[in-house]
């Protein structure tokens, strides 16, 4: 069983960058493919990115796409999200999740699909 701490969250200005990191705990970490989801005051958890388990494929939601960037160090059990270019619609909570099953190459986007998810962490862009 995989368990899930996100952390780097934090205010920054219309424009700047952060680098979300979510550390894993369990030896089956790099058999998952890992995902990022976010929630924004008032509005449901979506889709951003996720990686297959040896980070061979990636697939991002297309308000991200070309400034986020998801990435994963086994070796570290983590997963990273690189967000540049960020906008004040980028603000919401940020969750990692993992898979519910392993070794899987196809890449998901559906919030079922995640069976282990983070606490999440705030990211709050001003305008």
């Amino acid at each position: 069983q995989v368990q899930l701490v996100e952390s780097g969250g934090g205010l920054v200005q219309a424009g700047g960058s952060l680098r979300l990191s979510c550390a894993a705990s369990g030896r089956a970490f790099s058999m998952y493919g890992m995902g990022w989801f976010r929630q924004a005051p008032g509005k449901e958890r979506e889709f951003a990115a996720t990686i297959a388990w040896n980070g061979g494929r990636t697939l991002y939601a297309d308000s991200v796409k070309g400034r986020f960037t998801i990435s994963r160090d086994n070796a570290k059990n983590t997963v990273y999200l690189q967000m540049n270019g960020l906008k004040p619609e980028d603000t919401g909570v940020y969750y990692c999740a993992a898979l519910r099953f392993t070794s899987s190459t196809r890449l998901y986007t559906g919030i079922d699909d995640y069976g282990t998810w983070g606490q999440g962490t705030q990211v709050t862009v001003s305008s």
